[in-house]
């Protein structure tokens, strides 16, 4: 895991995992050290990974105050029970539907939660985080937020896309792509975890667009992108394209044998 600092106050806990065929997706979590701080997201539950570790890299682990789980997918919360140990006096936040999804898995301790919507906001000490459903998204109880501090959006999945590499894709700036490569990659990542973009109707997507456009952030966090800087346009126009996107199609039994039939056997 790649350790970045983004401005004052946000480090990126930066990971990733080959997708076979594609490339390399970036799997991030973040750190905002704020009054209170907060951890957005826990990583990947692989057995090599230490999320607790991680984060202890940057702040005692016991100084959380706030865990902001943008949804509760298995890349989101690998190491979210941990933590929760290691930081007795933070509170989660999620939505009901998160908590719902969450506690089929493993209980949840309520007097843990904080539920927070979208539209709504949570104070931090020394910041407002604003909640908002970002435009492109693959869980219903998605929430990223705005930070009027740092001027960042913090996007969850939207705006991912596959890297060319390991290095760019747990590396600290995307801007190291050439434009129409990034273009490219965010389309394809859109294609595969909002395929409900086939049958959404355009102008009512740029309706969900426009706000994120209005909050000027500096810098956007995706769980699936490199650090973006300067470049929240561009980026909102890629999405702003996305609707009548056809859903990637993987691989089927077929190709997964000869993929498999391709590799040496382990000695």
């Amino acid at each position: 895991m790649n350790i970045h600092r983004i401005g004052r106050d946000t480090s990126v806990l930066g990971d990733c995992l080959e997708v076979p065929g594609l490339g390399f997706l970036p799997v991030n979590a973040f750190v905002l050290q704020a009054a209170e701080p907060v951890v957005v997201d826990t990583g990947l539950g692989l057995p090599d990974r230490d999320f607790v570790a991680a984060v202890g890299e940057v702040l005692d682990p016991a100084d959380v105050r706030w865990i902001w789980l943008t949804h509760p997918d298995r890349d989101h919360t690998g190491g979210l029970f941990a933590l929760l140990e290691a930081a007795p006096r933070a509170r989660l936040v999620s939505t009901f539907a998160g908590l719902g999804i969450m506690s089929c898995e493993r209980p949840v301790p309520l007097d843990r939660v904080f539920l927070l919507n979208p539209g709504q906001s949570l104070d931090v000490g020394d910041r407002t985080l604003h909640a908002f459903r970002p435009p492109l998204f693959d869980n219903p109880a998605t929430v990223g937020f705005y930070d009027d501090r740092s001027r960042t959006t913090f996007s969850s999945d939207c705006f991912g896309g596959v890297m060319p590499s390991a290095e760019v894709a747990a590396g600290p700036d995307v801007r190291v792509l050439p434009a129409d490569e990034l273009r490219a990659a965010q389309l394809l990542w859109a294609s595969v975890d909002s395929p409900w973009l086939a049958a959404v109707d355009a102008g009512r997507f740029l309706a969900w667009v426009e706000p994120v456009r209005a909050q000027g952030a500096e810098t956007v966090l995706s769980t699936h992108l490199p650090p973006a800087r300067g470049i929240l346009s561009a980026l909102l126009d890629t999405v702003s394209g996305a609707p009548g996107l056809e859903p990637f199609v993987g691989p089927d039994q077929q190709a997964l044998e000869r993929m498999l039939a391709g590799f040496e056997p382990a000695v």
